[in-house]
């Protein structure tokens, strides 16, 4: 007869039970470079890392003082560690993020807007091609991609302007088929109506050369150029298309005006960091052609207690190489602090963009702005994010006396049954806790 304790039940009860033995397993721990993961007594991973020697990064987390209370917190729930060697540093970089990805660790930082950038798509239309609103960067189809902007809105403010300067189209191929008169857009001056041939391939396709031109970030070539035919058309005596070349300048020299920031030029993410109460902030900013394009806002759910160094480190891995997609990786990564594993990442990054990319934080004219207006925008966000979260808090406590609760309530969630003559029933959820809509439930 076996005894209680033989149980099959009471074995795993036993195996969950048993301590983890640091002793023995950083006795054999490898120094090569690696990825290690951590897991609970029920077999589920709290953190996943990476580390140039392994035996030293992971012995770090049991020393015996030092370690902030979060992360004592998670050594504390450790059963087991299983490490897996990688021929190099960059190697382990791209593992970690990758299992930070699928595996999605509660200890590990965590980006929580996966969505792709916006592109402007330049179709491969022989004669007339068009300039469309694009999320995600596929291979299908041909054409040429400009981008990424940082949010939908700023696509379209683009797509606006060039509308109004070059009047390129923008509406999708089937509709450009199908045309037999102009549509709206030719009535309201934003389009040359190529659909119906009023305007030649070759006016069309200068036209299309100075709206990439404008992406390109290659204003004053295009003042030069739309100046050369204004004069050109003047003494032939064309004075209509001398004065459509006049309000083409006039326009662009508008934009050059609203641009508020446009200097030396060059490609670049501008990255900062501000943090408070237990809240981080991080903003993107992204240059291209020395046009800043616009700002993107994160705030990483992150359980460790880490310096901005550390927690700038891990976001910039899930960022570039975490995601969906592959982000458009520039030469240029600004940072306000120094990073941890600075030139680790910058040899990843170089070696997935095929080129030289710097992470930088020493950097001088231009550039210095930038890197200032990102860390403006960090602290702003932040203070921001906080006030809302205490409206918020205010709110709930007048909830609370409005309808005399014992307790401020933490979750709410609020149903919504609608039909039509007792059929075709819907039902609706929106939760609520203590930071405002629970989006995710």
């Amino acid at each position: 007869m076996p005894t209680k304790s033989d149980s099959p039940v009471d074995a795993a009860e036993a195996e969950n039970n048993r301590e983890f033995d640091t002793r023995s397993f950083l006795k054999q721990l490898t120094e090569r470079p690696g990825v290690y993961r951590m897991y609970d007594a029920a077999g589920n991973v709290l953190y996943v890392g990476k580390a140039r020697n392994l035996k030293k990064r992971v012995t770090s987390y049991f020393r015996k003082s030092g370690l902030a209370p979060k992360t004592e917190a998670l050594v504390s729930r450790i059963s087991s560690i299983e490490v897996t060697i990688t021929s190099s540093e960059t190697e382990a970089l791209l593992l970690e993020q990758n299992l930070i990805k699928s595996l999605r660790p509660p200890y590990n930082i965590l980006l929580r807007d996966d969505k792709s950038y916006p592109y402007i798509y330049l179709s491969s239309h022989e004669d007339y091609p068009s300039l469309t609103f694009r999320r995600g960067r596929t291979k299908k189809g041909g054409g040429t991609w400009y981008g990424p902007f940082p949010s939908s809105g700023a696509v379209k403010e683009s797509l606006n302007v060039l509308q109004k300067i070059f009047r390129i189209r923008s509406c999708s191929e089937s509709y450009f088929r199908n045309r037999t008169r102009p549509c709206l857009q030719y009535q309201i001056n934003r389009c040359t109506a190529p659909c119906v041939g009023f305007i030649s391939p070759e006016d069309y396709r200068e036209d299309m050369r100075h709206a990439t031109m404008f992406l390109e970030g290659k204003n004053p070539a295009i003042l030069q150029d739309l100046m050369t035919a204004m004069e050109t058309a003047s003494k032939n005596l064309e004075f209509e298309k001398a004065a459509a070349y006049r309000d083409q300048i006039n326009h662009l020299r508008h934009v050059q005006e609203q641009q508020s920031v446009d200097g030396e030029g060059g490609d670049a993410d501008v990255v900062a960091i501000a943090q408070d109460a237990g809240v981080v902030c991080i903003v993107v900013i992204i240059v291209r052609g020395g046009r800043v394009l616009g700002t993107k806002d994160y705030f990483p759910r992150y359980s460790i207690e880490q310096s901005e160094g550390e927690l700038l480190s891990a976001f910039l891995g899930q960022y570039y190489f975490g995601g969906s997609t592959r982000r458009e990786i520039p030469p240029d990564v600004l940072v306000p602090v120094d990073v941890e594993g600075q030139e680790l990442l910058s040899q990843a990054l170089t070696e997935s963009a095929g080129r030289e990319t710097r992470v930088r934080k020493n950097v001088r004219g231009e550039r210095r702005r930038w890197l200032e207006l990102a860390m403006t925008n960090a602290r702003q966000t932040l203070l921001s994010h906080l006030a809302s979260k205490e409206t918020v808090y205010r709110r709930l406590l007048a909830l609370r006396d409005l309808l005399d609760l014992p307790e401020t309530p933490s979750r709410m969630e609020c149903f919504d049954i609608s039909h039509s003559h007792g059929e075709n029933t819907v039902a609706s959820c929106v939760v609520f806790d203590e930071n405002g809509p629970l989006k995710s439930d």
